[in-house]
């Protein structure tokens, strides 16, 4: 049966239990019991496939699991405690020490940090490189290199990579290349069309949409995930819960709605933002001006929710344009029904060094808005009382 994007996101990747619920079924346990110590031998060697303990095997997490990976256009998803945890275990399953990593700079801030910080530790050397100068990636590989790893677009400056030209760097040079999907979602991206091996997902964001609870995911073919990545959840458990399953569940449903209406929001406000007088720039691809909008425009079916834009006054006038709004929430987290505004360089990205925020463009003038569903006149109003009291920027 082959079903459209949107009835997937309903109906996808589950299966009633003899209850016949209409709704999916939570399975808040820890382990299963066995009809026999026969089968549990077996489901504990794999000759048997079914259910063991939370920590690698439940319903509800495999029904998450099974949902995204046909959205995503995928063979198997692994649904994780967090997005970070979910590239720890890809890079866990498929990395050794001396393997080299070339990574985008523009990532979110702890993303860059685990490679820089923690796994370097480990004999794993990171090069970042531009999202945008598909030379640079090229210029950058070693014989050792085995993973390139982007977002695209990228956080905060939206970005966009070249998803297809990157694709065909990696498997030139017989690496693999892993795709954070965290601001388009499988509703406006589908990055493994356009040659990516894997897709990694903060399930926190767009995916759940109500900034209820912590997930993450990895998407990809079966035998990399079974082989490379499941045995690091087996053993290291950052495991997902099944209540955290079931609420990104329920906000599959509605994903491929809210995100067209999230960008309607954030190609109207980026306009705005253009024309105020106290923004001196924007960041959004769905503006005609932005230096990717045609890659853009081609490789998703829509430009996303996230717009950023930089004002004259560095650090203290950004923070005034935050604290003078009264209805945007004022946190780090994107991706919720309701707007947020945050200043990336003392949040987000505000543990890297200087010498890292000025090779990422991360400046001090520079806001993030995760725009959300509220009327529009009301976000509009929230951020010119900020905006309002600076200096004209042109």
């Amino acid at each position: 049966m082959s079903w459209g994007p949107d009835t997937i996101g309903l109906r996808g990747g589950w299966e009633r239990t003899p209850e016949q619920e209409h709704s999916e079924a939570i399975f808040p346990t820890s382990s299963f019991s066995f009809r026999s110590a026969a089968e549990a031998a077996a489901r504990f060697s794999g000759e048997e496939a079914g259910n063991i303990y939370s920590r690698f095997t439940n319903p509800t997490v495999r029904a998450f699991e099974n949902r995204l990976a046909a959205m995503e256009g995928g063979e198997r998803a692994i649904g994780m405690a967090s997005g970070m945890a979910a590239i720890l275990a890809m890079c866990m399953g498929l990395l050794r020490a001396g393997d080299h990593v070339i990574c985008s700079l523009g990532v979110f801030g702890t993303t860059a940090s685990l490679f820089a910080n923690h796994l370097s530790r480990f004999g794993v050397t990171t090069d970042f490189v531009s999202p945008t100068d598909v030379d640079a990636w090229a210029a950058a590989v070693r014989p050792e290199t085995r993973l390139l790893f982007l977002e695209t677009p990228s956080n905060p400056l939206t970005e966009v990579a070249d998803i297809r030209a990157l694709a065909d760097i990696a498997h030139a040079n017989n690496a693999l290349l892993a795709v954070d999907n965290c601001f388009c979602t499988p509703a406006l991206q589908r990055p493994l069309e356009w040659g990516a091996d894997l897709v990694t997902h903060s399930a926190t964001k767009y995916l759940d949409g109500q900034g209820r609870c912590v997930g993450g995911a990895v998407v990809g073919d079966a035998e990399t995930l079974d082989k490379a990545i499941f045995p690091f959840l087996r053993t290291a458990g950052p495991s997902m819960s099944p209540f955290n399953a079931w609420v990104f569940l329920k906000g599959l449903e509605t994903l491929n709605l809210r995100m067209r209406a999230h960008s309607e929001q954030a190609a109207a406000l980026a306009a705005w933002l253009q024309d105020h007088p106290a923004v001196d720039r924007v960041h959004y691809s769905g503006l005609p001006d932005h230096p990717q909008h045609a890659l853009a425009a081609r490789q998703q079916t829509a430009f996303g929710g996230i717009v950023s834009f930089e004002v004259p006054g560095g650090r203290e006038a950004a923070w005034q344009v935050i604290d003078a709004t009264r209805m945007l929430s004022i946190t780090a987290n994107l991706g919720d029904a309701r707007s947020t505004i945050t200043h990336p360089a003392s949040t987000t990205h505000g543990r890297l060094s200087p010498e890292q925020r000025d090779a990422m463009a991360i400046r001090e003038g520079l806001v993030r808005i995760s725009v959300g569903l509220e009327d529009l006149g009301d976000i509009q109003a929230d951020l010119d009382r900020g905006l309002g009291g600076l200096r004209p920027a042109r």
